[in-house]
């Protein structure tokens, strides 16, 4: 099954973010389960959690075509020991409202060193913070979002993902999101069949398929290898359309939220319709 959608709001309640997927024609969609830009929201009500699970049932989305995205401010590789506690409890705060949900994946970028600690200690970090965290919950798993390297961020390469989840306890509760804006910035190019194919063997080599939880195909506004994180809709950026074509006839690609954070939502439906017109090799 290809799994198609986009990131959508939840402006006015959960349930509306499952509304906005079905009149798009989505088959998946991203969401922030609260506001992205606080670090802890009220705890939900059983209202709301049973008006979301309704509309859930009412659109045919299941909780393996639901990708929720956790909010930005979370860094869990913090140099500072007060902030890295605020994100570790932010971060249990969001496993736990998608768990309440009945949601499966809760998918995050990594963390930051700040210029403060290395790069190895700050993935060290990380792995800690996911340990800690699921611990604290149950059953939902955390997907790792690869980063293009903006910045202080780590996670740009299939190294560090793979760093990360060797540390990671219980193996049966990590995943990984790919994003492909993030990918071309950060060095993996996807312009030709060799490209997607030397790509996605090195995924495969340092991480395994196994791990591959969702994608999220974006487009690029800025050149290859680039490290700056600018997402462009499908076909207008430096990729190009044909990795879209590629990765969507890809049979890895199949049975998970496959995700639009492309810039314009006014041509998600369009976007998804080519998405879904695509055959298979």
């Amino acid at each position: 099954m290809k799994y198609i959608g986009a990131h959508v709001s939840s402006s006015g309640g959960l349930e509306k973010a499952v509304l906005r997927a079905f009149q798009i024609k989505a088959t998946a969609f991203s969401f922030f389960t609260r506001n992205q830009r606080q670090w802890f929201s009220p705890p939900l009500i059983q209202e709301k959690i049973d008006k979301f699970k309704k509309f859930c049932i009412k659109y045919n989305f299941k909780p393996q075509q639901i990708l929720p995205h956790s909010s930005y401010l979370i860094n869990l590789g913090h140099p500072t020991d007060t902030l890295l506690e605020k994100s570790r409890l932010s971060f249990i705060d969001e496993i736990v409202r998608c768990n309440q949900l009945g949601l499966m994946f809760l998918n995050f970028h990594p963390g930051s060193h700040l210029n403060k600690i290395t790069e190895t200690d700050c993935l060290t970090r990380i792995s800690k913070s996911i340990n800690i965290a699921l611990k604290k919950t149950k059953n939902t798993i955390a997907v790792i979002e690869n980063t293009a390297g903006q910045g202080t961020n780590v996670g740009y390469s299939f190294e560090h993902i793979s760093e990360i989840i060797k540390n990671i306890d219980d193996k049966s509760r990590i995943g990984v999101c790919l994003d492909t804006c993030h990918l071309f910035a950060s060095g993996y190019d996807l312009r030709t069949v060799e490209d997607c194919e030397n790509t996605f063997f090195k995924f495969n080599n340092l991480i395994g398929f196994k791990y591959l939880k969702g994608i999220h195909l974006n487009d690029s506004k800025k050149n290859f290898n680039s490290r700056v994180d600018r997402h462009e809709s499908l076909g207008l950026g430096k990729i190009g359309k044909f990795a879209f074509k590629w990765i969507i006839r890809n049979k890895n690609f199949y049975n998970i939220p496959i995700i639009l954070e492309t810039i314009n939502p006014m041509i998600w439906e369009k976007e998804i319709s080519w998405l879904r017109s695509q055959k298979i090799n």
